[in-house]
């Protein structure tokens, strides 16, 4: 699985409509509204590098709103929960 974070200025009026556009768009699992210098992130996950092109730049790019993007591309997952399976060694937790 290919991931890739996808950062997104839109027109400030259309916020809430860019964000449930792109969240509809197949390859997209969630967008989110944030604060900051960029209106909305939107996770993109696909199985091939091609696919990344059809989704941004014939998908997000495209809908009515968006001024521009920025992509990045994720190499390696890194969370608390991926962290703790990789070290348990099947103790039952303390708790």
């Amino acid at each position: 699985m290919i991931t890739a974070i996808v950062l997104i200025d839109c027109a400030t009026d259309s916020i809430p409509e860019v964000a449930e556009n792109i969240a509809n768009l197949d390859g997209v699992s969630e967008v989110y509204s944030v604060a900051g210098n960029t209106d909305l992130i939107a996770m993109v996950r696909v199985r091939q590098f091609d696919d990344i092109a059809e989704v941004i730049a014939n998908g997000i790019s495209k809908v009515p709103g968006v001024v521009d993007t920025d992509t990045h591309i994720a190499f390696r997952a890194y969370s608390k929960h991926d962290l703790e399976e990789a070290f348990a060694i099947g103790l039952p937790d303390a708790d």
